[in-house]
């Protein structure tokens, strides 16, 4: 497994911007999908976006779609999550998180990082 660590978390006003940043440990990391999800208290953790190894391949959900933009630079092992236009429901603990079928769901991933916190204040 690898081991990833989020950053980029923080309090941000309505209609504000973040951008989230995920940095592995591991070279193989540039050869993995890489996916941000997010979980709410009380929620189930849900999907956000995914980046294909590539990079040539990225998927959205539909809450999030025209909002944010995620991107990878290998080089430097590293996925962003561009997030535009955010809004106090976007509020959450983000997760990234890799593996060799990541897409949509959880149970396609085998590493993941420890969370940052994304506050959006209405």
């Amino acid at each position: 497994q690898v081991q990833l660590v989020e950053s980029g978390g923080g309090l941000v006003q309505a209609g504000g911007s973040l951008r989230l940043s995920c940095v592995a440990n591991d070279s193989t990391f540039s050869v993995t999908p890489v996916g941000w999800f997010r979980r709410t208290p009380g929620k189930e953790r849900e999907f956000v976006a995914a980046i294909s190894w590539s990079g040539t391949g990225t998927y959205y959900s539909q809450s999030v779609k025209g909002r944010f933009t995620i991107s990878r630079d290998n080089a430097k092992v590293t996925v962003f999550l561009q997030m535009n236009s955010l809004k106090p429901e976007d509020t959450a603990v983000y997760y990234c998180a890799a593996g060799p079928r990541g897409i949509w769901y959880e149970d396609e991933y085998d590493s993941w990082g420890q969370g940052t916190q994304v506050t959006v204040s209405s």
